[in-house]
């Protein structure tokens, strides 16, 4: 149960370093260089202060879902063959 935490903080962690580094460092730090470029008509860093930080997060979330729901199939599997070996009698 242990490593299922630690694999969904890893997930949470990684979610939330790109949802910070897109949301806030290239919406609002890094939208001056940005600027630079052009993305549909718009200046990029423009585009993902209005656009892109809403897309990356919902993106994101069904990231988290998609990886949790394999993290859930994996350890489910687990846990049945544990509960499989503890019922025959065979502790690990």
């Amino acid at each position: 149960m242990e490593r299922y935490w630690q694999s969904n903080l890893r997930i949470m962690s990684v979610l939330l370093v790109i949802w910070a580094v897109v949301g806030l460092g290239c919406g609002v730090l890094f939208a001056d260089s940005l600027s630079a470029f052009r993305f549909g008509g718009y200046p990029v860093g423009f585009w993902f202060a209005q656009q892109g930080s809403i897309i990356t997060f919902v993106l994101l979330i069904l990231a988290y879902a998609i990886l949790l729901n394999r993290l859930d199939d994996k350890h489910s599997a687990e846990l049945a063959e544990l509960r499989r070996k503890a019922a025959n009698g065979n502790t690990p």
